[in-house]
């Protein structure tokens, strides 16, 4: 079976959404960190757009669009993940920066000498740095944390899902436009 590739781009109405997916692997464009105009012009038919905004959501547009319901951002987030049917194998955490929204690379431990906690720094042996913020990454006690939330969005979308009746298709329950064309 071929890998699904998520990708989501989201409105100002959702900009901590944006971190989680961020988060979770899956290349998320948000307009939070980007002039309007531009934003717009990114959006592709590859990309979900997601949006709390009912009016942006009626507007035809050449993209697939899900209105999330809640404003809860955890929520939103299982939300997400069940309206499109999203399997724990397409979830790659903490590949993405969660601010510039690039792959973060391996760093030798040498470099991240004096750009991290010198407890970090004599506690851990692997880190990462995204390329463009030059932020640096390590795997710490609030990794765990993020996993096991993760774990907890997972669980709870697919119990949501089973819970449904009828057509278990996407986007059941949510409103979902599909592209204009």
């Amino acid at each position: 079976m071929a890998e699904r590739i998520h990708r989501f781009a989201v409105d100002r109405t959702l900009g901590r959404l944006a971190r989680k997916l961020r988060m979770l692997g899956f290349d998320t464009l948000s307009e939070c960190d980007l002039p309007r105009r531009r934003f717009e012009g990114l959006i592709g038919p590859e990309r979900n757009f997601l949006t709390r905004n009912r009016r942006e959501f009626a507007r035809p547009a050449p993209y697939r669009k899900i209105l999330i319901q809640s404003d809860r951002v955890d929520a939103q987030v299982i939300e997400v993940l069940r309206v499109l049917r999203v399997q724990p194998a397409e979830i790659r955490p903490f590949r993405l920066c969660l601010l510039c929204n690039v792959p973060i690379e391996a760093v030798d431990r040498g470099d991240a000498l004096g750009e991290v906690p010198d407890y970090v720094w004599e506690t851990r042996e692997i880190f990462s740095r995204c390329p463009r913020c030059r932020r640096i990454y390590w795997r710490g006690s609030h990794t765990e944390r993020a996993l096991r939330e993760a774990q907890s969005w997972i669980r709870q979308a697919a119990e949501r899902h089973r819970v449904e009746t009828g057509d278990n298709g996407p986007g059941r329950g949510f409103p979902v436009a599909s592209p204009e064309r």
